[in-house]
């Protein structure tokens, strides 16, 4: 079973990876390209929230989860993303595919966990063209911003954690201009490129109390501050056409923020049962300052997100039915984007539900996620996407380091 698993998430993450990867969307134009999710399969299937702590889950949006872990943990997952897009200029689809993490998690101590791994941060992949009877335009960009992170987490008190992640973040986009103008001999043809790397932190705290026999409470808190990011610039020059002419390369260094954010959430639920739980982020996208890619007529609030989700099983240590087994997830999203062009805010929801399937008599899984959403608008001569997501993670777990006995 995880062989086959091994092998269709090997050909699901790799296959359509050689025509195109990242997250295409003509929205990555702007800023550093769009935030991807930063969390597990089975968080994108309860519509992205991360208020649990799991003992053989990793938790790669609150570090304090890292403190419930009782068994080592290795993850990787991956998306495929299907996108249709309208506007008043046309039609088109477009097709992206991710690795969207791999993580190691396991436990050092009693209450004690840590864990490393590699997340793609932001994601620039866009395809524009502008044609007219006076000229001719092209906008190509491709590259983004990925996380190397540590993370720590102790469970200092029963049922009260607390957790930090160091990130460094590294990556290149470039961007591809080109203009013709009708009854010119030339056109014009501007390439930038940017090395982008800096260091960022973020604090998590996770709490979970009995009300009832049955019934648990949960509560949940994320803080990343602001940080700074150094971006080595490069542009190039050239004309188009017969004779062809490239002025000398430009150098510029420019440092830029990225902005902070706070999550709360708070959820109730049965150990082993059921959860269902709400959680609201608050990112200070308004504070982005980037002058290598400042638009006259694009301006940044605040980003806002909101989501509901949860999780069923049936029987989790049924040992006649594999169905009870399975874990159901399902999940809502609503997210304001801040990012505004035009004059218009640039808005995004999600609805997504999943399975988790047990692999064997251990405690690994595999898992499964489904989202329908929008992104975008068609007022404003702006684009509207709709998306269909599948995602696949598998998640292995055992216990290290103990110690042979010999009788």
């Amino acid at each position: 079973m995880i062989k086959r698993f091994l092998l269709l998430l090997a050909v699901f993450l790799t296959a359509p990876m050689f025509a195109q990867e990242g997250n295409s969307s003509p929205y990555s134009y702007y800023g550093i390209g769009l935030r991807n999710f930063k969390g597990t399969v089975e968080n994108q299937s309860m519509g992205g929230i991360s208020i649990l702590g799991d003992s053989i889950h990793v938790n790669l949006q609150n570090p304090a989860g890292f403190g419930a872990l009782r068994l080592t943990n290795f993850t990787l997952g991956g998306s495929r993303k299907d996108v249709s897009l309208k506007s008043d200029a046309g039609t088109g689809t477009n097709t992206s595919t991710n690795l969207d993490y791999v993580t190691l998690g396991f436990p050092i101590a009693k209450n004690m966990g840590a864990g490393f791994g590699l997340i793609p941060y932001t994601s620039v992949e866009y395809k524009i063209t502008n044609r007219t009877d006076e000229f001719y335009e092209r906008f190509m960009g491709r590259g983004g911003l990925n996380k190397a992170f540590v993370s720590w987490g102790y469970e200092f008190y029963k049922g009260i954690r607390i957790g930090a992640t160091a990130s460094y973040n590294f990556g290149n986009i470039r961007r591809e201009s080109v203009r013709e103008d009708r009854g010119q001999q030339l056109g014009i043809q501007e390439i930038n490129r940017s090395d982008i790397s800096g260091v960022s932190f973020n604090l998590g705290l996770q709490a979970e109390r009995k009300i009832t026999e049955k019934l648990n409470l949960y509560g949940s808190a994320m803080y990343t501050p602001e940080s700074t990011i150094s971006a080595e610039n490069n542009r190039e020059i050239s004309t188009v056409g017969t004779a062809v002419q490239t002025l000398p390369t430009q150098r510029v260094k420019t440092d830029f923020k990225l902005p902070s954010e706070y999550t709360l959430g708070l959820g109730i639920g049965e150990s082993s049962k059921w959860f269902t739980g709400v959680e609201y982020t608050s990112v200070q996208t308004s504070q982005f300052t980037n002058p290598s890619y400042s638009l006259q007529n694009v301006s940044y609030d605040d980003d806002s997100q909101f989501r509901i989700g949860g999780f069923y099983i049936p029987r989790f240590n049924s040992i006649t039915s594999y169905w009870e087994r399975m874990v159901y997830r399902a999940g809502f999203r609503y997210q304001e984007t801040g990012l505004n062009i035009n004059g218009v805010g640039i808005n995004e929801f999600g609805i997504s539900f999943g399975i988790g399937l047990p692999m064997g008599r251990a405690f690994s899984n595999a898992n499964i996620s489904f989202e329908y959403g929008q992104r975008g608008t068609e007022n404003a001569s702006l684009v509207k996407e709709d998306f269909f997501k599948v995602g696949l993670s598998l998640s292995l777990n055992d216990k290290w380091f103990v110690p042979f006995k010999f009788n």
